[in-house]
């Protein structure tokens, strides 16, 4: 499976604004939860999951999301291909990342909150890896 990126959209009239991303499914979504990080200059990453799969979406600022498909989990190959990807709140944009890949999140803008959903609930099953932030060499 690849990743997907969904793009929402916004309507503004004298009411305010509605964001809203009506081609997303999340019939799979079994938790939610959100993350911000303390510092733009910090990278959370790389961590990832062989059964387990994410969706994120910025819900305050602006995240750099870079995500790997992972060739072997327990010693994966350093030059493997990274999709990058910017989420913002404007547009609600949602990014499916299947199991089978580690993420990098990083905010763009400070106060930035990341909205993100899973298919599996906590404690579920084991099913988290984790590698050192510069584990894979940033090869764009």
């Amino acid at each position: 499976m690849k990743s997907k990126l969904t793009i929402g959209n916004h309507h503004t009239d004298a009411r305010g604004t509605l964001i809203y991303n009506n081609d997303l499914d999340v019939s799979e979504v079994r938790r939610i939860y959100f993350i911000e990080n303390n510092s733009m200059a910090f990278a959370r990453g790389w961590q990832g999951h062989k059964i387990e799969q994410r969706w994120f979406a910025a819900i305050r600022g602006s995240f750099l999301i870079r995500i790997i498909a992972i060739d072997d989990w327990d010693t994966p190959t350093v030059t493997l291909n990274q999709e990058i990807f910017t989420l913002k709140t404007e547009d609600f944009m949602v990014l499916h990342v299947p199991e089978g890949y580690v993420s990098s999140i990083q905010a763009l803008e400070e106060n930035s909150k990341l909205m993100v959903m899973a298919d599996y609930k906590i404690g579920e099953i084991q099913d988290e890896y984790r590698f050192l932030a510069n584990y894979f060499q940033d090869n764009q």
